[in-house]
């Protein structure tokens, strides 16, 4: 396994403690950088309320961290338009919960490309593509790549497994229909973010366990893949922000998962040897960052070749803000990176 994995000293104090210490008030969440701290201070004037004392439906309507990002570069006189040289067309997927739309971005270029199925995060509840355009479109400039990105069915009013068979229903039509957007199907990877990451992953054992045709890696930006609030990064990050631990009970609350499912927690119930090459990328301010590092040691463990990546100074939910965050756009051009490694070896 290749690491870049370097920590403060707040959080390796959190990754040490004892079991005693998980009873005592949540420590504070370690610093951001002054970048990202412009985005919380950001997001925060946006006036959200607490997700977590919302219904889904309200929850929809609060300001998102992207929101904040285009108040940044507002305040700073620049352009808050997409990035130029993707375009972006719609398509549809029939799925076990019904049709659902997949947004592919295509970069500049004559291809054909090889491609990548992204699943966007918000805890299988909130958000959607629109939401995480940045993180598609950075991703398919940089590694010269397709994404299609799926806009599978979200929970509570499509309970799992409904989010799961969405992506894997993606997966499958990208297999099937990659040369009819300028695609190569014998290069297809598949990646997300948070509920993503861990859409991505399970899409993933799906594939091995079907005896399909496997992804040729999975990118995983700090995956949801467990439920453990007891793990170090719970307890430092309790009260962080943009995600913190009131926010994670109440999105598994509303997914209403299986927990002994490997489709809803894959760390704790999956068998992992078989699975495609993985980059997995972690914030240090983020309740996700143990398990997150966990995964990523289950899969060495498991025969899996792995790159992992921990970025500090920054939050959940950095990926995809670039243009504003000079540590996003390092770790969007890490798994650009990945991912052309990746697509070069099944050429």
């Amino acid at each position: 396994m290749t690491r870049t994995f370097t920590l403060s000293a707040v959080a390796l104090g959190a990754l040490l403690c004892t079991n005693a210490a998980f009873a005592a008030t949540p420590a504070t969440p370690p610093k951001a950088d002054a970048s990202m701290q412009k985005v919380l201070d950001a997001l925060a004037a946006l006036g959200g309320k607490p997700i977590e004392t919302l219904t889904p439906q309200e929850a929809r309507k609060q300001p998102t961290p992207a929101d904040a990002v285009k108040k940044v570069l507002t305040d700073m006189g620049k352009s808050t338009a997409p990035e130029a040289g993707v375009t972006v067309k719609q398509m549809t997927v029939k799925g076990p919960a019904g049709d659902f739309p997949v947004h592919i971005y295509t970069p500049e270029g004559k291809g054909p490309f090889p491609v990548m199925v992204y699943y966007h995060g918000g805890g299988f509840v909130i958000a959607d593509t629109k939401v995480y355009d940045a993180s598609p479109r950075a991703l398919a400039k940089m590694a010269k790549a397709i994404i299609v990105s799926a806009d599978y069915h979200r929970a509570p009013e499509n309970k799992f497994p409904a989010a799961p068979g969405d992506a894997y229903a993606a997966y499958t039509w990208t297999l099937e229909h990659a040369m009819e957007f300028n695609g190569d199907p014998a290069r297809v990877a598949v990646g997300g973010e948070s509920a993503g990451g861990n859409l991505a992953t399970v899409v993933s054992i799906m594939a091995r366990d079907k005896k399909a045709t496997l992804p040729v890696h999975q990118l995983l930006v700090y995956p949801v893949v467990d439920n453990d609030m007891t793990r170090p990064s719970y307890v430092t990050n309790a009260a962080a922000k943009p995600l913190n631990k009131p926010m994670m009970e109440w999105f598994f609350k509303h997914y209403a998962a299986d927990p002994k499912s490997p489709m809803a927690l894959p760390l704790k119930n999956a068998d992992l040897k078989g699975l495609p090459s993985a980059t997995v990328i972690a914030a240090e301010i983020d309740p996700l960052l143990s398990e997150g590092k966990a995964y990523a040691d289950a899969l060495q463990k498991a025969g899996v070749p792995v790159t992992y990546k921990l970025y500090n100074g920054v939050t959940h939910e950095f990926f995809g803000m670039g243009a504003v965050v000079p540590k996003a756009k390092d770790a969007e051009q890490f798994a650009a990176d990945a991912l052309t490694k990746a697509f070069a070896a099944k050429k």
